[in-house]
């Protein structure tokens, strides 16, 4: 009988395999096609040809013109982030929840190191070069095709206007620069898409991604501004002054355009790096002016032309429902660890079949502390090593985590009881590559050690695994005092879990750099302490939005969804829009049908994300693991307050991980010498700090000899 199931699982096995490559390649088929599109489409060729070839068959009295653009340039995204849900859930129950990469692509290494190190575009790899120069070859190509085209026509159409040529063509110029800066937003929402489906697909995270929403936000700002100042002087010249105040009922609406434009101004002016570092909360508040920039960009150019840049933001927009909905509940938050260094590790209960990656990260909401505000923190706790429990540290740097500190640190005479919490997330990589190397190097400045706890639990939970074969692992840590030293102490949990596993089965070596203090303080007396929270039956443990089966559930839910919005605008088109307009365009109020549109796709994403969401609610709220909890917590618990933990630490090999770190005072690490030192035929080295070290460590490992070296800039949150 065993053999026979076995059996039955590879060929299970190897089915699903074959539905995954054949998911992949059809998914690259329809890419291609998608990207020839863009390509093709500032030519004759297919405004001549393609476009009204199209439009002829699918000319429908239920769509419109709107049906042809979202046939071209909607539906095959759309579709490719329905199958890129499929694929990652077969994955997922293909590798039964295991987050270490099988290594694909070992053989484009080079391509992952580090290229650039120096200048305003941080660290970039051959392969985001590679790419980044293939996306700026695209818009010049699309902006010379265009002026090409629009100028053979200049001089004609200069006499019938009774313009000078100059001025045609500089009108022209400008519609061309509005054309190429549509390539960059139909691009921009996708990398900050935190559930994405496509991201995933292709081996990112939108933490990852972030850099490259930055410069299309650029890109699209600089070439709309561009576009702007354009049509301004081009008025201006012409005596058209007045066309800044019109809105036409039909065709393009000007001051629409403006409106969104100054949206993008202000959102432009607060990502400049002295207001962002200095005033992050002006830079967090100005962004929302992203849905003002959307509506008045839709209204501008009218719906069946936003379909163009469509996809992007509709799967953001289900994502970002989909936090929303998450972001309703709150979390029971189990403990809180109050560490010398002004630092807290803050321990929330996890839903048992909550699955993630090393080096995730989730969002948390404090509404004691500010109703609005969300910040991003690494996750340190290992789904492994505590399957229970999820747990952040969140270091005293800011106004809002200076707030949250002191509220937890300086109860102690009046501890809290209970402490809302709401949290987005966990978002993180699919897989990692971390066991596959003899050799794993972490290299962190400050709370750069964030990430690193997650990994190295990770790697104790595969040592202690039978046949578990893990790297020699490396730690490089540098703080700026003593105190600091007590964020070693958060590598394994204080949990009854983290018995079970034994440490000293990895093959771990921490260097601990202290470059501010010459010896240790023997003065500070602080310890760590630690509260514990009263049970609230209003909170739920830590789970994922939309259960185990999250990936097929994102599917429908985009697949559904447009299908609902499709039934919608179908209905509006048919039975009211064309008996008066007759699909013309020129008769029916732009400003009516995108508004409309705009609503359509607002509900049709509302109503089937609900259904899913409220539906694996009910499926999985696990009433049992809630009710275990309070009553472990009453039983073991040391009640609510604060408590000394010291004897707790003592318990747990915890202790022996700082004893046996060599501490150097005094001095900083010298990177080059230690990577030149390290022997190993496959090094993985990865980095988290700030910027400087990134960059130190990037450019040492771009000059290093070993073939087999994998490099990776963690972007810590606390």
């Amino acid at each position: 009988m065993n053999s026979e199931s076995e059996m039955s699982k590879g060929v299970s096995g190897k089915m699903k395999k074959y539905l995954q490559m054949g998911i992949w390649c059809f998914s690259l088929l329809i890419f291609v096609g998608y990207v020839l599109v863009w390509i093709v489409r500032p030519t004759n060729i297919f405004y001549l040809q393609w476009f009204p070839d199209i439009e002829a068959k699918a000319d429908s009295v239920f769509f419109g013109e709107q049906g042809t653009i979202i046939l071209i340039y909607t539906f095959p995204i759309l579709l490719i982030a329905t199958l890129a849900g499929l694929y990652l859930h077969l994955e997922q129950k293909r590798s039964n929840h295991n987050s270490e990469s099988k290594g694909r692509f070992l053989g484009l290494v080079s391509w992952k190191r580090p290229l650039l190190t120096k200048g305003p575009l941080g660290i970039i790899t051959m392969t985001e070069l590679s790419f980044a120069i293939m996306f700026v070859l695209l818009l010049i190509w699309t902006f010379c095709s265009y002026l090409h085209s629009m100028f053979a026509s200049a001089a004609q159409d200069a006499a019938k206007e009774r313009d000078q040529v100059w001025e045609v063509k500089l009108e022209y110029s400008a519609i061309a620069l509005g054309l190429v800066g549509n390539i960059c937003l139909a691009l921009l929402f996708f990398p900050v898409t935190r559930g994405s489906s496509i991201l995933r697909f292709i081996g990112l995270t939108s933490e990852g991604s972030i850099k490259y929403h930055i410069w299309l936000g650029h890109t699209a700002m600089i070439l709309f501004t561009a576009h702007g100042l354009g049509y301004i002087i081009f008025w201006y010249k012409t005596h058209q002054i007045l066309e800044i105040f019109k809105w036409n009922k039909v065709g393009v609406s000007n001051v629409a355009g403006e409106v969104s434009l100054l949206a993008g101004l202000i959102m432009w002016a607060a990502t400049l790096p002295s207001i962002r570092r200095k005033a992050f909360e002006l830079f967090f508040y100005t962004h929302y002016l992203y849905i003002v920039f959307v509506i008045f960009y839709v209204l501008h150019l009218g719906f069946s032309s936003s379909c163009v840049v469509l996809p992007g933001f509709y799967l953001f927009m289900i994502d970002r429902y989909l936090r929303f909905l998450q972001s309703q509940q709150k979390i029971r938050l189990l403990s809180a660890r109050v560490l010398p260094c002004e630092a807290v590790e803050l321990n929330f209960s996890k839903n048992l079949g909550l699955s993630y990656a090393p080096t995730s990260t989730i969002f948390i909401n404090v509404p004691s502390i500010s109703k609005l505000q969300w910040h991003p923190f690494t996750v340190t706790s290992c789904s492994d090593t505590d399957p229970d429990t999820l747990s952040v540290v969140i270091k005293s740097s800011g106004t809002w985590s200076n707030s949250l500190y002191q509220n937890l640190s300086s109860s102690s005479s009046s501890p809290l009881s209970h402490l809302d919490v709401s949290i987005e997330g966990p978002y993180g990589p699919g897989s990692t590559f971390y066991s596959r190397h003899e050799l794993l190097v972490l290299i962190s400045g400050g709370s750069g050690i964030t990430p690193f706890i997650s990994i190295i639990r990770s790697l104790v939970f595969k040592a202690n695994t039978e046949g578990g074969k893990t790297p020699r692992v490396l730690l490089l840590c540098a703080f700026k005092k003593c105190i600091d030293l007590s964020m070693i102490d958060l590598i394994l949990p204080v949990s009854a879990t983290s018995t079970t596993f034994d440490v000293s089965r990895l093959q771990l070596q921490i260097e601990a750099y202290v470059t501010r203090e010459k010896q240790p303080d023997m003065n500070d007396k602080r310890l760590t302490q630690t509260s514990w929270f009263k049970p609230n039956l209003l909170d739920e443990p830590v789970c994922e939005i939309l259960g185990k089966n999250s990936w097929l559930y994102l599917s429908i839910i985009i697949s559904s969804s447009f299908i609902l919005f499709l039934l919608l605008i179908g209905i509006l088109t048919r039975y009211y829009i064309y008996p008066i307009d007759h699909n013309t365009d020129l008769i029916y109020p732009n400003l009516s049908r995108s508004s409309l549109s705009m609503l359509f796709i607002c509900v049709s994403i509302a109503i089937v994300a609900t259904s899913a969401f409220l539906w694996n609610k009910k499926q999985n709220k696990d009433l049992g693991q809630i009710k275990s909890i309070y009553a472990s917590d009453q039983s073991t618990s040391p009640g609510s307050g604060y408590y000394n933990a010291d004897k707790e630490l003592g318990s747990l090999p915890l202790q022996s991980l700082v004893q046996t770190a060599n501490v150097h005072y005094g001095e900083k690490p010298d990177i080059k010498k230690i990577l030149s030192g390290c022997d190993g035929s496959s090094i993985g080295v990865l980095v988290s700090g700030p910027r400087k070290m990134r960059h130190e460590v990037a450019s040492i490992c771009t000059s290093c000899s070993t073939d087999d070296l994998h490099f990776e800039s963690l972007s810590f949150s606390w």
